[in-house]
């Protein structure tokens, strides 16, 4: 079908279960920033956490090996200070007030011998699964138009209410966006639906007012690329009130986002997440390289779109299977996914060195999505580069 709506959405960093998300990757930054400060082998550090939050509490709990020096008290720090930065101080939910419960333990000795290099066998992937990458032409990040401008909403909403200074100072940190794009001949042309629910801290605000304070993000947000139709559906609060928010108005997990987090449903999920895993977990990293992949892919002109599954088994190193599904394909693609194996090892050792994911990049990763953004300077979003196009340009119609 090349005539259609799609329809994606965007949760804001103070959805409960985003703030959750936000703990998690702290606490696996925190781990990678002793380790390294004491010089200790960055190669041999595992993390797996996860966090619940509700009314004034917080429970961190999982698994983790490496650095002694990571205590309760650090860990607990960390997740007040990513609290107060999402913007947290009411009465029901509070940075400074919050009970904050620290639960993680040691590794299973049972997992650590299948994910280990010995010597004898090498680093295996931290448990089985399949990872799927995606990447398409629509918009010039390589990323699907719906859930690529459901992020920008909630981002520039972020960046104003943070800023404490006009209108938008009135919000609160808890957010969901959605956008439907009418698409043309397999492109999106405009803005057909767009609905947004804002926490507010004027429980006297209407649904009107509200709107009118976020209508301007919204056009800046959505710009010329995705024109918003003169008879544009526009729901805002459209319960009329959201004055309880965060925690305090519905429980937070770490993990329950993993379409928010992906492509916004135009294209396949595995079903693991990825915030509060260290790059063992091929849950993540595979993921990452299968996005990078995708997006060299597309970047390269081979393909209108490419989406690219990798499986693994917990243990062994190297992927099971690779599958590679273009979309107005220019190029073979039993050559591509030749090509592909070449240019980039897809062992979970092989995706942490390309990549550089021994690093403390990923808090900044549990929201607005982990793809879709602009590499940095200092390694993170690594899996946004597209630095193998030149590697791949010549299967053009070959």
């Amino acid at each position: 079908m090349r005539d259609y709506f799609f329809t994606s959405e965007s949760v804001a960093e103070g959805h409960p279960d985003k703030v959750c998300d936000r703990i998690s990757d702290e606490v696996v930054d925190l781990y990678f920033r002793a380790t390294l400060a004491e010089g200790l082998d960055p190669w041999r550090l595992r993390v797996a956490c996860e966090t619940l939050a509700t009314t004034n509490r917080v429970v961190i709990a999982g698994e983790y090996r490496g650095t002694n020096h990571v205590t309760r008290d650090l860990i607990a720090h960390a997740a007040r200070l990513a609290i107060k930065d999402i913007g947290y101080e009411q009465d029901g939910f509070h940075w400074e007030n919050a009970a904050i419960e620290v639960l993680l333990h040691g590794q299973s000795e049972h997992i650590a011998m299948g994910v280990d290099s010995d010597g004898t066998k090498e680093e295996g992937a931290g448990d089985q699964g399949i990872m799927f990458g995606y990447a398409t032409n629509e918009t010039p990040a390589f990323m699907p138009a719906p859930i690529l401008y459901s992020h920008r909403i909630l981002e520039l909403l972020a960046q104003a209410r943070k800023a404490k200074s006009g209108a938008a100072a009135v919000l609160g940190p808890d957010a969901k966006s959605q956008v439907t794009a009418r698409y043309v001949n397999g492109r999106p042309v405009e803005a057909t639906s767009i609905v947004l629910s804002t926490q507010h801290l004027d429980p006297n605000l209407t649904s009107a007012d509200i709107r009118a304070i976020v209508e301007p993000y919204i056009r800046e947000a959505l710009g010329d690329v995705l024109p918003i139709a003169a008879n544009c559906q526009w729901w805002i609060n459209p319960t009329g009130k959201f004055v309880i928010g965060g925690p305090d108005g519905d429980c937070g997990l770490t993990g329950r986002k993993i379409i928010v987090d992906t492509y916004g449903g135009a294209a396949p999920h595995g079903g693991g997440a990825f915030s509060g895993k260290d790059p063992t977990k091929v849950d993540r990293s595979a993921a990452y390289a299968a996005r990078y992949l995708a997006k060299n892919v597309v970047a390269a002109n081979l393909a209108d779109s490419c989406t690219i599954q990798v499986s693994y088994a917990i243990g062994v190193a190297r992927p099971l299977s690779v599958y590679v599904d273009l979309k107005a394909p220019r190029c073979d693609a039993a050559q591509l996914e030749a090509r592909l194996l070449e240019v980039m090892d897809l062992s979970p050792r092989g995706i942490r060195k390309h990549l550089e994911l021994n690093r403390p990049i990923y808090a900044r990763t549990a929201a607005y999505g982990h793809f879709g953004r602009a590499p940095t300077n200092d390694g993170g979003f690594s899996w946004e580069r597209t630095d193998l196009v030149g590697s791949l340009t010549d299967l053009v119609n070959a």
